[in-house]
């Protein structure tokens, strides 16, 4: 079954370019995409091992890890929580390039 997703145009025009070109980091730029489908664009949490993350976009486990460290600790372009040890991480996408609306 062929699904669509629909993706913010920040995420193609700049996203893409500062993490392939700039961070020399492609596998990071995969994984955000892929989670951005399983997340709904970040409307949704989605619990994923990396062996499962890995499988799912053909990279290496340790490429895939090295990815979330990227897009976690450098980029905070994603946020990862567990429910406990021996559960799958939850990722959720995060868009900083979106404001939120003004209080008022």
């Amino acid at each position: 079954m062929t699904r669509k997703i629909e993706l913010d145009p920040y995420v193609v025009d700049i996203l893409m370019r500062d993490l392939v070109g700039h961070d020399h980091t492609p596998s990071a730029f995969l994984v955000y995409l892929w989670l951005w489908a399983r997340t709904d664009g970040g409307r949704r949490r989605f619990a994923a091992s990396l062996a499962g993350i890995a499988l799912e976009t053909g990279l290496s486990k340790s490429s895939v890890q090295n990815a979330v460290r990227q897009l976690t600790n450098r980029r905070h372009l994603i946020d990862v929580t567990r429910d406990g040890p021996t559960t799958p991480p939850i990722y959720q996408v995060l868009k900083p390039w979106v404001r939120a609306p003004a209080a008022g």
